[in-house]
């Protein structure tokens, strides 16, 4: 039996209106780093799922809001990054499970080196 799970969920709005506020998440992409070089949420850092142990350096404090996101709703890495996040002490942990695809879906922007401008 799978472990529910212990992390929220956002949306593009929430999450969008988040990344423009003064309560800014660190938002990190869970794919690998060649995916992230190619298309990315402006803004994003670089967590692969299969390195939850990067975070430690990169936020030191475990009651940081952190958003994590992969490539859509079909993709694994965000929800596995995100239960890893929990499993390290991390308290605040969104998934934002449509990722790139609903990212650019609604309209917002990317970019990396696969994104025309």
């Amino acid at each position: 039996m799978a472990k529910p799970s212990t992390f929220n969920r956002t949306t593009a709005e929430l999450l969008h209106d988040k990344l423009n506020s003064d309560e800014r998440p660190v938002l990190i992409n869970a794919l690998a780093k060649e995916a992230y070089m190619a298309k990315r949420i402006p803004g994003s850092i670089n967590v692969p799922a299969e390195h939850p142990e990067w975070i430690d350096d990169i936020v030191p404090d475990k009651d940081e809001d952190i958003v994590v996101y992969c490539a859509n709703t079909d993709c694994p890495a965000s929800p596995n990054l995100a239960e890893s996040l929990i499993d390290r002490g991390y308290t605040r942990v969104w998934d934002y499970e449509e990722g790139l695809a609903g990212w650019e879906n609604t309209g917002h922007k990317l970019v990396g080196n696969d994104v025309n401008s």
